[in-house]
């Protein structure tokens, strides 16, 4: 039997529209002891994520742990582009387990949750395992997370993906949503976050656009 093509996206890749964005413990306690990316990296590509979520719409929950008592206020980068959400403040290092975040997955009611956050091994494998146990679909946002070691980290990347969880990267992340750049209506967010950004490739955009007035498709 022979296979035909067609010009469709796969089931596997990721819409605005079909998964929830948790954003977990982006705090300053918690990046201090992260040392598996440095703390420039981390905030830009927090914020490169947490932009492009609000860009697109995605529903998107933030949560905290011990933000009053001991863990300080979540990244200013990500709080900027969601301007009066509330914050889930926990007391578990799991965040599956607390009931107020489950009861906003539950409202929400999307299968597909893409985690990033600190620390990879405690934080994110956490919900990414119970997530995972409960049937939902997983997606981690590798480089928008950090740990006490670059082991640290990886051996968490393993254990998820090993589980089931799909690895990705923060620029994969806005470009994925964006896929196409014929959807004029999203172009000038996108390439507008990746410019500010998106490190080399938004340099890149800066210049392409500054010296010939280029744009993508």
């Amino acid at each position: 039997m022979s296979i035909k093509a067609t010009p469709t996206a796969g089931a596997k890749l990721l819409t605005p529209t079909d998964h929830t964005l948790v954003m977990i413990d982006f705090q300053s306690q918690m990046a201090f002891a992260t040392h598996s990316i440095d703390a420039v990296n981390l905030r830009n590509n927090a914020a490169l994520v947490a932009n492009a979520a609000a860009g697109f719409g995605v529903s998107t929950i933030l949560t905290t742990v011990a933000e009053k008592s001991f863990s300080g206020p979540m990244f200013s980068e990500i709080t900027d582009a969601f301007p009066g959400q509330k914050m889930l403040d926990r007391t578990s290092m799991n965040t599956w387990e607390d009931a107020a975040v489950i009861d906003r997955v539950n409202q929400i009611g999307k299968k597909r949750i893409v985690l990033a956050g600190l620390w990879t091994g405690v934080c994110i494998v956490g919900p990414a395992l119970s997530a995972i146990d409960q049937g939902f679909e997983v997606f981690v946002i590798a480089d928008a997370c950090g740990d006490v070691s670059a082991e640290a980290h990886n051996r968490a990347m393993d254990r998820m993906v090993q589980a089931g969880a799909q690895p990705m990267t923060s620029l994969q992340y806005l470009l994925e949503l964006q896929r196409d750049w014929a959807r004029t209506d999203t172009y000038e967010m996108t390439t507008g976050i990746a410019k500010k950004f998106g490190g080399a490739y938004g340099l890149g955009v800066t210049y392409a656009k500054t010296m010939f007035g280029a744009h993508e498709g």
